[in-house]
């Protein structure tokens, strides 16, 4: 035992020791750091003194700064002030939170719109009709065999041209009888349209034949007394 003891003292006396010269190594070599840092602060100091002083010189005799002359360096801080901590972002629930957040307005339904609307659409939509209408009845009038036959004096379009068929002996096309019927009767105004409508009635009660060839369409007087029959007893009622 006595021996175990004496091993632990002369071991625990060497710590003691080795710890107490590092301790007074690491106060000396503080102190010499310091004196150092010291030092160099004060050369530092009469460094930006005689900087200060130059420069108001220069700005005295009215001389511009080189264009490669450094700024003056930035007096050193004691210490640097630690960075206050950025605001957490509240979470529903915390007591800043509700009053940062922004409530989005509501959004309309599409289906409301206001009175004000429905007017001037009402409006629009009564002057399309209004103009659809007049714009429609002078072309529709127009279009008619018994209207355009009615303002001129003398026998009726679809007698014209079912004698103008039944004079002719080969198949003729409604741009052709129109064109004839111009010819004829330079008083009137015959429109091709008009006629292709009179022939296509005369077809539908069998007072003339239509035939096509490619994409024409050509016209002929129907075969026979019967066609010709009924079309006299038709212009005279």
């Amino acid at each position: 035992m006595s021996e175990n003891s004496t091993a632990t003292t002369d071991l625990t006396s060497q710590y003691t020791a080795q710890v107490a010269n590092d301790l007074e190594r690491n106060v000396k070599e503080q102190e010499r750091v310091g004196a150092e840092i010291a030092a160099l602060q004060e050369q530092l100091t009469v460094l930006q003194h005689d900087h200060t002083l130059l420069v108001n010189m220069r700005q005295a005799l009215g001389l511009a700064a080189a264009p490669g002359e450094p700024a003056a360096p930035a007096e050193p801080k004691a210490a640097a002030e630690p960075a206050a901590p950025a605001e957490p972002v509240g979470t529903p629930g915390a007591g800043t939170a509700p009053d940062r957040a922004t409530v989005p307005a509501p959004r309309r339904r599409g289906g409301a719109k206001s009175g004000a609307d429905k007017p001037k659409r009402a409006k629009k939509a009564g002057a399309r009709t209004a103009s659809g209408k007049s714009a429609r009845k002078p072309s529709t009038e127009a279009e008619r065999p018994e209207a355009q036959s009615a303002r001129t004096d003398g026998p009726k379009l679809v007698e014209l041209v079912r004698l103008h068929l039944g004079e002719q002996s080969e198949p003729r096309s409604a741009a052709e009888v129109a064109a004839a019927l111009g010819q004829a009767h330079p008083e009137r105004t015959i429109r091709t349209t008009v006629v292709r409508g009179t022939l296509e009635g005369l077809v539908a009660r069998n007072q003339a034949q239509r035939s096509k060839q490619g994409s024409s369409v050509f016209y002929t007087a129907p075969d026979g007394t019967e066609g010709s029959a009924a079309g006299d007893e038709e212009a005279q009622s």
